[in-house]
Parts: structure tokens; sequence; C-alpha cells
């Protein structure tokens, strides 16, 4: 059996091999397109496409119209390029209302060569038949070999793999049956075995009696359990209408959590915020240079929300709320103050809200059990720096000096004293 599996490991890595050099005999005469390809999506389709305009004009037939050693002082410090006084820089400059294009100054001649080279192959319509010329026939004929010997290859893999996938199944078999030879023989004396053992067991009332009481205990345990839980919702994580990846927004790019939740500071919700928020990155950002040079599936969401059009870049009159899955839900007999917690105690978000920047989906964290909440008061130290206690030491020296004090001095027409 082992050899049978080392046969078909090696027989794996030859056929893997020939397709690895079929593709590298068939690609290197394109790697300088390709390369320019890989450059131009990494780092150019957020704002630029071939055929179309984005941010900036569509780039098809572009380097025809300028020479190559423009280009590239272009694409590597337009800025540059323009306060040099280059009139040609300065009309575009001007035309494109002041826009200032990114500078890729890590970029080498030959990198941008390549980037040139792509948009050129990439503006020309290819023909889908050649002219019949022998070069083209060539081409046909070289192309039509490699793909005959490829599936000759593949044939011949396929053939060699099913003959000896069926001797392995013929010596399992082998194997099975005499596996089951010698489990019919031994099954008599297990059966007894286990006949002895239930006898012994059933006579022996104390074994009995202290095995139902552990089966009593352990069900008890349990049921506890489920209830104690019961409308604790900890790990819960509802697919939501739009995949928000807090990792990328928090962690990667290190967005504040009041950027987007600003009631956390100022009121008892932290807040949804809505998408005029997202809009003001998402008006320009699309994530294309992930997606082929098209917009993100997730961002368009966002914006067939706000009825936007990313082409015209106008809105409509259309506009549909996101239905978001709430997560975090306390009884309604619980109160909490987010900006009580935030601004006067200074809670980070991440000690209810656990790690919020590296979490790709966003889940209940926290129980936000009583039990919880009171741990977290019996060890979180009081920070009296504030104008809450400044204004209760106020309060009680006044009471020393036997002046008058009315519920109004200290609080007690706070709205939330008595509405939440």
């Amino acid at each position: 059996m082992r050899t049978i599996s080392s046969v078909l490991g090696s027989l794996a890595r030859v056929v893997s091999t020939s397709l690895m050099l079929l593709f590298a005999v068939t690609t290197l005469h394109a790697q300088d397109v390709k390369e320019g390809e890989k450059i131009f999506k990494s780092k150019c389709t957020s704002c630029h496409a071939i055929d179309r305009k984005v941010v900036g004009p569509a780039l098809k037939g572009v380097p025809d119209t300028k020479s190559e050693e423009w280009l590239i002082k272009w694409i590597r410090n337009s800025q540059a390029l323009i306060a040099s006084g280059d009139a040609e820089a300065v009309k575009i400059f001007e035309e494109y209302n002041k826009s200032v294009m990114t500078s890729f100054t890590d970029l080498s001649d030959d990198q941008i060569k390549s980037v040139i080279a792509f948009i050129k192959d990439a503006s020309v319509e290819k023909p889908k038949e050649g002219p019949g010329g022998t070069a083209a026939a060539k081409d046909d004929n070289a192309s039509m070999f490699m793909i005959l010997g490829l599936i000759a290859v593949v044939v011949l893999a396929v053939v060699v793999i099913v003959v000896l996938n069926r001797v392995i199944r013929t010596l399992e078999n082998v194997i099975a049956k005499n596996q089951e030879a010698i489990a019919a023989q031994q099954e008599p004396e297990d059966n007894q075995r286990f006949v002895k053992f239930a006898k012994a067991f059933v006579k022996n009332k104390k074994l009995v009696g202290f095995t139902v009481l552990m089966l009593v205990a352990l069900l008890a345990v349990g049921g506890w359990k489920t209830m104690w839980n019961v409308g604790v919702h900890e790990g819960y994580k509802p697919v939501q209408p739009i995949k928000f990846s807090h990792q990328i927004h928090a962690g990667v790019n290190k967005i504040e959590c009041q950027y987007c939740h600003g009631g956390a500071f100022k009121s008892k919700n932290a807040s949804i915020p809505s998408a005029n928020v997202c809009m003001n990155c998402h008006n320009t950002i699309t994530a294309s240079e992930h997606y082929d040079g098209e917009i993100s599936p997730e961002i368009a969401k966002i914006y067939r929300a706000l009825d936007w059009n990313p082409e015209t870049r106008t809105y409509g009159n259309n506009p549909k709320p996101i239905q978001w899955v709430r997560i975090h839900n306390l009884p309604d007999f619980a109160y909490f103050n987010h900006s009580q917690h935030v601004v006067v105690a200074g809670v980070e978000c991440q000690t209810c809200h656990g790690p919020i920047q590296n979490m790709e989906e966003v889940y209940q964290y926290s129980p936000l059990t009583m039990k919880w909440c009171v741990d977290c008061h019996k060890k979180t130290d009081i920070k009296s720096d504030n104008k809450y206690y400044e204004d209760l030491i106020k309060a009680h020296e006044r009471i020393k000096k036997g002046e008058k004090m009315t519920a109004a001095m200290i609080g007690g027409l706070e709205c939330g004293k008595c509405h939440y």
C-alpha cells in the first residue's frame, strides 16, 4: 500500500512539473506585459481604467500620444514635472481641476515601462483570426502541438491512476474480508465478557446506586448551566446585509471607533453610522484594485442604498436604508450609558466589545450579564478628576457649612434621572 501511494505521489509530481514547464514556455514572451498588468492593478485601478473614466481619464491610446520619457516623468512624480513648467503637464493639471495625481517614486524605469507596455497592449483590439501569414500559422501549430501534448499527458496520467486505484480497491477488499473473519471469531468471546460484566454490575446494588446518583447529578448540573445561560448570547454573529470588516477599517487603516460611532461620546447609544458617513471615504475609494478594475461588491451595496451613480457622481431620488442586524442587546430593565463609561470613566471600547480591530465579522464578545458587569465595577478604579466628582465635593462642603442644598444642585434636573 505504501509503495502504491509513493508511486501515485511521484506520478503527480511528474505531471505537475510538466504542466509548469509548458506554462512557462507559453508565457515567457509576455513577462513585461504581465508585470505591467500586475503593477497597474495594484496601484492604478483605484483612479484609472483602460476604456472608461473613473477618477482620472481613460488610458486607452495615451502611450501613442506621449513620449515614453515624458510618461515616465509624469507617472513617477507629476507634481515635479508641473513645477518644472512643462506645458503639457500644466495643461493636464488644469484640465482636471488641479487634482493631484499620486506619485510613484518607488517604481523603477523598467517597471513604469512595463505599465506603459500593458496599457499599449490593452488598448489594441486583438484580431480574432490571423491574416493568413506564415508566422500566425506557426504560432497556431505550436499552440496546437502543446495542447495535444498536454492532453496526452493528462490522459496517460488518468489511465495510470485509474488502474492503480482498482488495484488498491482489490487489496482493500481482501484485507477487509480477512478482518471480518477475525472479528467473527472474536465476537462470541466479546459478547460473553459483556454479559458477565452486566450481570456482576446489576448484582452490586451499591455500584448501581452510585451510578444512578452520578447520572442525576450530571443531569442537574447540565440543566442548571443551560437555564443559567438562557438569554446570554455570547458569540452571537448574525449575517449582515453588508460584509463590513472592522479588521480593515479599525485594524489596518486605524480609523477611530468614534469616527463612525460618534454617539458613544455624547449619548446613551453608540449609534449606527449612516451611509453618508461611509461616503466620506467611499465616494472615491472603490477597492477596484482587488476586483480587476470593478467596484467592490460590498461598496456597490452602499451606492445602491444611497442611489449613488459612480459614473456621473450624482445621487438619485430612490435611497433605501441599510437593514443592519443588531448584535449587542441588553434587556429593557437594564440601563447602560455609553458616554458615562467612555467619557467619564475612560473605558476602552475593547473592554466590552473585545478585540474589535481584529474582527472580520463582528460578534458579541462579552456575555453582558449582570455578574459580568458587577465584576467589572468591582475591579475598575474611579477617575476622580472630572466635573462630576468636583461638584460632589463642593456639595459636601456646603452641607458641612450648613448651607441649603436641593436635589437640583446635585443633578436632580437631569433628564436621565427619570427617563431612559
